[in-house]
């Protein structure tokens, strides 16, 4: 079956449309939060306790960055982005940059990785102390960058 030009201009700008207020409706029903504490408040308890651990080593391994929360998730910013992360269903989604998982390639093979994202699954406790690493190295990273 062909379509005639009008038709397909017609069933293209409808496509537009209906995905348009799909994102229209996903983000109005997204919550705003303000602070890591609301953010983290939405989880049930068990991701509660993970979420506040994984804050509380960027925290220790980043004394002087700033609390945020960017993009809808928790933030911490020194001189520029450092770290972010955030939960999902399977995972914990931990945020240090390309170069930073670049820079940890071979420890992180046990763990999905693509460009910027770590994913750690839940079903495992987090490296807590691979985490003190990377944030350290983003640290030093955005130190140097700053001094340039």
């Amino acid at each position: 079956m062909s379509l005639n030009r009008s038709t397909y201009q017609l069933l293209r700008v409808l496509f537009w449309l209906k995905h348009r207020l799909q994102g229209i409706a996903v983000r109005a029903s997204r919550k705003v939060f303000r602070t890591i504490d609301e953010y983290i408040v939405t989880f049930p308890r068990n991701v509660q306790v993970i979420l506040k651990e994984l804050r509380r080593t960027i925290r220790d391994s980043a004394p002087e960055a700033e609390e945020a929360i960017t993009y809808g998730m928790p933030a911490f910013k020194l001189n520029g982005n450092l770290v972010f992360f955030a939960a999902f269903k399977n995972h914990i989604g931990f945020y240090p940059t390309p170069s930073a998982i670049e820079a940890f390639k071979e420890e992180l093979s046990d763990y999905e990785v693509s460009k910027g994202t770590i994913r750690f699954p839940m079903n495992r406790p987090v490296p807590l102390d691979l985490v003190r690493r990377i944030v350290a190295y983003r640290v030093k990273e955005n130190q140097d960058r700053k001094k340039r």
